[in-house]
């Protein structure tokens, strides 16, 4: 691996460095191998291997347009070195970023995020929105970068389906109800039992900020509240704990089961 990819990579750790070069990193054989699947929607720019990678995935290597995509053999020692991860011996994929979408509701759902700002929980998100198959998110413009190293990881290979949005969040809120009748539903404390509440077939879910909930100036933007029922004496729970919950229940209500 030449020392200009070295620190191409190294400055993409970095959001303002992914952002002025339009590009994320995509790290590990699962993931990468993953990634390579779908290159009708990601344009891959690079992507540096182990030996013992491409045994495995000498096929999916083999698919690749070489006129559009770099393919390089490396050592797990230069992958571990140039990218975030501890141990790394399979592969790194540079990858343009995609634009920025506007959110559509023709499959339903879409889990708007008021401020999440861990990595690891938006990840986590991102894996339990796949799940369930809710397919686009909607995020504050205060909530962390969606191609950061760590979300990537976290997603488990989920950020090649579901798709983000990020936006001045009361701003987008405030057109949707003006101009729809589509349901906003947020998790408060103050909220309907959330195994009671009766969905519509569209709609919103607003998850808040892991230590202030959902943002002052959203909570009037909501047509309903809900609440997970608390048995114990716990505070609070974890973001991405509370999305698993919430999408669990609302997949159950629509599916009538």
């Amino acid at each position: 691996m030449h020392k200009n990819w070295q620190k191409l990579i190294k400055s993409l750790h970095q959001k303002k460095y992914r952002q002025e070069e339009q590009l994320f990193l995509v790290e590990g054989a699962k993931s990468v191998a993953e990634l390579l699947q779908y290159t009708q929607q990601f344009e891959v720019k690079a992507v540096f291997y182990t030996p013992e990678f491409y045994e495995s995935y000498q096929t999916l290597l083999a698919a690749q347009d070489q006129t559009k995509v770099i393919l390089q053999q490396t050592t797990a020692t230069l992958l571990e070195a140039s990218g975030t991860l501890q141990s790394n011996d399979g592969a790194l994929a540079i990858v343009k970023i995609p634009n920025n979408l506007v959110a559509n509701f023709a499959n339903g759902y879409v889990l708007a995020l008021s401020d999440i700002r861990d990595p690891g929980n938006l990840g986590t998100i991102i894996r339990i929105a796949d799940w369930y198959g809710i397919s686009q998110l909607l995020c504050s413009a205060t909530t962390v970068d969606w191609y950061n190293p760590k979300v990537i990881i976290a997603s488990m290979g989920s950020f090649l389906r579901v798709k983000p949005y990020y936006c001045d969040l009361v701003t987008y809120l405030q057109e949707i109800r003006q101009q729809t009748n589509l349901p906003i539903y947020g998790t408060t404390l103050e909220g309907e039992n959330l195994h009671q509440t009766q969905f519509e077939s569209q709609g919103i879910v607003v998850i808040g900020n892991e230590s202030n909930g959902i943002a002052v100036d959203i909570l009037p933007l909501l047509t309903h509240q809900i609440t997970i029922p608390r048995f114990g004496k716990a505070e609070s729970l974890n973001a991405g704990i509370a999305t698993g919950i919430v999408c669990d229940n609302l997949a159950r209500a629509l599916k009538n089961i």
